[in-house]
């Protein structure tokens, strides 16, 4: 695949502390890559080096191959950023703003009028596109401030933690306009904190503590670096002894035990071996009525690197 942003050996220091230590990371077009992490961990920081808001003290960034700096300013062009801080005038209605921001990026007015309202269908904001900013909702202003950052087409969408203090109607729509743009072929990099965001959005995650990039991968990957394994429970009716012998006997399966009328075990992949698991009880003379599969999540892969206390 082609790497529309790839970043290498990213540092930034604020006297005594290290903010970022070495970052280093790769987004595809069509992909969405998550910096999750807690509080303080780097995210804002990295996103401000990658965008140029930030001086780097180490590292490179390219942007479709172009090395990116603060000072290259054409390229910058091609990265939309979403802040954390919402960036727009409440004075001015949303169409004004859509309109301001279409004259910063000096865009011609005819393909401007034309992507203010591809912008406010993409947000949902077609009806209040004539009332002011001040009169919106906290979720309403997010959903313009990512607006904002998608009206010139960017390659690269920066969405720094984009829905937080949102009420849940506003998040699950900003969370449907970022799968849009990913599958539109939009390179998205996304920040959050919230684990529930990185598994519906994400190809990729990054998993950032104290500067450092601890892990990297798919849901799938990341899991397998910690040895989480699928938990399964078959709801039997049946000898249960024969099942477990039978079922300890296959490959990729630990733990296989009788309980509260079913039997319990840890299986590598589960989705691959279920119907092996059902082959070898129905062998075994045993009836099952019931399956759950209980896959692991981003959570414990998190907590495991990250640690489990609260940390502001």
């Amino acid at each position: 695949m082609t790497h529309v942003l790839e970043c290498q050996g990213l540092r930034k220091t604020f006297d005594d502390l290290v903010a970022v230590d070495g970052v280093g990371f790769h987004i595809a077009e069509g992909e969405t890559y998550g910096l999750l992490g807690p509080n303080g961990a780097g995210k804002t920081t990295t996103i401000s080096m990658v965008v140029g808001l930030l001086e780097r003290d180490a590292g490179e960034v390219t942007l479709d191959g172009e090395p990116l700096t603060s000072s290259t300013t054409e390229v910058r062009r091609g990265i939309g950023l979403v802040p954390q801080d919402i960036a727009i005038y409440p004075d001015l209605t949303a169409a004004e703003n859509l309109a301001f921001f279409a004259r910063l990026y000096d865009m011609p007015r005819k393909e401007s009028q034309c992507r203010i309202a591809e912008v406010l269908e993409t947000t949902g904001l077609v009806d209040r596109a004539d009332d002011r900013v001040s009169k919106f909702s906290g979720g309403m202003k997010r959903r313009l401030n990512i607006g904002i950052g998608l009206l010139h087409t960017p390659r690269l969408l920066l969405l720094d933690e984009p829905t937080v203090g949102v009420d849940p109607q506003s998040r699950n729509a900003i969370l449907e306009s970022v799968e849009r743009l990913s599958g539109a072929g939009m390179a998205v990099l996304y920040t959050t904190h919230y684990m529930e965001e990185a598994e519906r959005l994400c190809d990729r995650v990054g998993i950032i503590d104290h500067g450092q990039l601890m892990a990297e991968g798919t849901r799938a990957e990341l899991v397998r670096m910690v040895g989480q394994r699928d938990r399964v429970r078959l709801t039997i009716s049946g000898a249960v002894e024969p099942a477990t012998r039978a079922l300890t006997a296959l490959e990729g399966i630990d733990e296989a035990g009788a309980r509260d009328g079913g039997i319990d075990m840890l299986v590598d992949n589960a989705s691959s071996r279920l119907a092996g698991i059902l082959a070898a009880v129905a062998d075994a003379g045993v009836t099952v009525s019931g399956v759950d599969v209980d896959e692991p999540d981003l959570e414990s892969v998190f907590l495991h690197f990250t640690g489990r206390a609260l940390r502001d």
